[in-house]
């Protein structure tokens, strides 16, 4: 293979891994939706030879090996009604947890590796919130561990803070497939537990990390270059919370000449928790 071919191969490889595609099943596509096992290529090529025929064996399934019926996927305004009241069950973040763990109102789940929680202190009295995992977090199981992670790490050590002392979680705690945008519907589902992960926690200081954060629990229209830095009230259950937007890690490390406002943002966060 040249260099030049063997360059684009490399490039198309790294392409997939980022869009979420890291492991080949087969060459050809197969309908996991059906009821019917896949026949292999070779089987329908060259059969094998048969004997006599024989009458069939008409033995039922074992209920051991009998698939389970394919739980039925909620409407939407049921699905948001079922993660509100799911929310509403749990008395502590572990139980909310749990909660997250056997909920199955979010497609997001079936595609996802597993849940992406929260990471820190639940004591701490900052609270950063984004909007979804990515690659890294849907492997690692923990909120900001990829590049923009390692980004957010370095701003939190420039105001005297690490993980120790912040608590860090997402509106969406499973990831996206390819990293895609999530739905407004699945925001929606995802966000009475997020409301309530925030209560229970119940920081000081909430931080909408990017737009999509700040929409979602604070309520505003404006894109995020207009809302960082304002101060705004987070109704927390009894408890309001001071609460401010800033700019997302990864849109940092896609225009870094913005990480100046982002510095702002987060001396105005040091500011508060020093008052």
């Amino acid at each position: 293979m040249t260099p030049d071919r063997t360059k684009a191969a490399r490039d198309l490889l790294a392409f997939y891994l980022e869009a979420g595609v890291d492991t080949v099943l087969g060459e050809e596509a197969i309908d996991r939706l059906s009821n019917e096992d896949p026949v292999p290529r070779e089987a329908v090529r060259s059969p094998p030879p048969r004997g006599p025929e024989r009458a069939p064996l008409n033995r039922p399934a074992p209920a051991a090996l009998a698939a389970p019926p394919a739980a039925p996927m909620l409407s939407p305004d049921a699905a948001v009604m079922a993660a509100r009241e799911a929310a509403r069950r749990a008395q502590s973040l572990d139980e909310l947890r749990e909660i997250l763990d056997g909920f199955q109102g979010c497609a997001l789940k079936t595609t996802a590796k597993q849940l992406v929680f929260a990471d820190g202190s639940p004591q701490a009295r900052v609270m950063f919130v984004g909007e979804a995992p990515g690659r890294d977090e849907d492997i690692e199981g923990l909120p900001f561990v990829g590049r923009s992670g390692q980004l957010l790490d370095r701003m939190l050590t420039a105001i005297g803070l690490d993980r120790t002392s912040s608590y860090i979680a997402n509106i969406i705690p499973w990831r996206p497939p390819g990293n895609r945008t999530p739905t407004p519907q699945e925001s929606q589902v995802c966000l009475p537990f997020i409301m309530r992960q925030i209560e229970l926690a119940d920081p000081d200081v909430l931080v909408c990390l990017g737009g999509p954060a700040a929409q979602a629990l604070l309520g505003v229209k404006e894109g995020i270059l207009k809302t960082r830095g304002r101060w705004f009230a987070y109704r927390a259950g009894p408890r309001e919370i001071r609460a401010i937007a800033t700019l997302h890690p990864a849109y940092l490390l896609r225009q870094p000449l913005q990480k100046r406002l982002a510095w702002r943002d987060f001396l105005a966060i040091k500011a508060a928790l020093d008052s």
